[in-house]
């Protein structure tokens, strides 16, 4: 599951990933932070073997929220 956070100052979309923990990316659109975060969840393994950690067993549910607008 990824979620966008929201954008910040710097006017960039943030996501976060709960599982693996500790990952997360930003990007310019919607569709970058999406491209972003998979590649940060494929690097996510590799980064963890480099320090000498376990892989913990990853589940994963995509989600994505889109906001509209009220209308009669």
């Amino acid at each position: 599951m990824c979620r966008p956070d929201r954008k910040d100052k710097d006017e960039v979309y943030i996501g976060t990933v709960p599982e693996p923990k500790g990952c997360y990316s930003y990007g310019d659109t919607l569709d970058e932070l999406m491209e972003n975060i998979r590649e940060a969840i494929l690097a996510h393994p590799e980064l963890l073997k480099s320090k000498n950690k376990p892989l913990p067993p990853i589940k994963f549910q995509g989600i994505q929220e889109i906001e509209i607008e009220a209308y009669d």
